[in-house]
């Protein structure tokens, strides 16, 4: 039998990470994800030395987001870019900042880059579209999991149904996060960073004039969104401070996004890879108004 008959099934058209993941404001959450990865001091190590997030911050963002996208919408792609990222991992070892050795593929290191994005999804969900209800959560979690599985991720290695992962997460919080360096970097409004240098010719000239001033307002609206929209025990847990005149920010400015995200035309509510995708799936049924206000 073929690796590709073997492959892991990635999640099913018209599931809820179809609905979700390819969604444009799946991309104000993912801060949030990638910086309780880093706070695991393994991870942390590991990205502050080999990834080149500081160097090169929009072309690792879009190879980082290509690659989610290939997983969930990317048929039988999926388990290639599963094999692809293995791969890429194999040589990522060092030490952490408390003297541990550590490989990027050591199973529990490897589970918790993907376990974050389950808690994150759920409580950016409270904010940017309507709270799942417990079906759907359970959904996808086990959407989540096979997800997993095209990484390479063993079914011993992720808590299998939802009721496991709540105490294994309150483990890693409690016994494992901290504020490392790549933390403080991704919540930091005064680090240097260059203008994008993709998209037409006349939009990044304008975007090299106006990046001085345009840099501080993002980085202090990244900050704000990377810690809002993690979840609270999480950002507790790493020592990010949040308010309460922040918490109703964000519960205003959620507002805004659900009343205007719902009423786009799929072009422009959709990634290009979802859109695709989902242009090619009709579904049996309405869809589920997971992001309706």
């Amino acid at each position: 039998m073929s690796n590709r008959r073997q492959a892991p099934e990635p999640p099913p058209p018209g599931g809820i990470l179809w609905d979700i993941a390819g969604d444009v404001r799946a991309l104000l959450a993912l801060p949030a994800a990638l910086t309780m990865q880093v706070a695991h001091p393994a991870v942390g190590a590991g990205v502050d030395l080999y990834s080149v997030f500081r160097t090169d911050p929009w072309g690792r963002g879009e190879r980082s987001l290509r690659s989610l996208q290939t997983w969930v919408y990317g048929g039988e792609s999926a388990a290639d870019e599963g094999r692809r990222l293995r791969a890429l991992h194999k040589r990522i070892r060092g030490t952490d900042a408390h003297g541990r050795d550590y490989h990027a593929l050591t199973p529990a290191y490897y589970a918790w880059v993907h376990a974050t994005g389950f808690p994150v999804y759920r409580h950016a969900q409270k904010y940017l579209g309507r709270p799942f209800t417990e079906a759907q959560e359970r959904q996808l979690y086990a959407e989540w999991l096979q997800v997993g599985r095209i990484l390479g991720i063993h079914d011993r290695d992720m808590p299998q149904t939802v009721e496991e992962f709540w105490p294994y997460y309150a483990k890693v919080l409690a016994d494992e996060l901290e504020e490392t360096e790549v933390v403080r970097d991704l919540v930091a409004t005064d680090r240097p960073l260059p203008p994008p240098d993709r998209g037409p010719y006349p939009v990044r000239v304008a975007l090299r004039a106006l990046w001085p001033l345009l840099l501080p307002l993002l980085a202090r609206f990244r900050r704000f969104l990377t810690i809002g929209l993690m979840p609270p025990d999480a950002r507790s847990a790493i020592g990010l401070p949040w308010t309460a005149v922040q918490e109703r920010r964000l519960c205003r400015f959620g507002r805004v996004v659900r009343m205007v995200v719902p009423r786009l035309p799929e072009r422009l509510r959709y990634l290009p890879q979802a859109r695709r995708a989902r242009s090619h799936h009709v579904p049996p049924a309405p869809a589920l108004p997971l992001h309706r206000g």
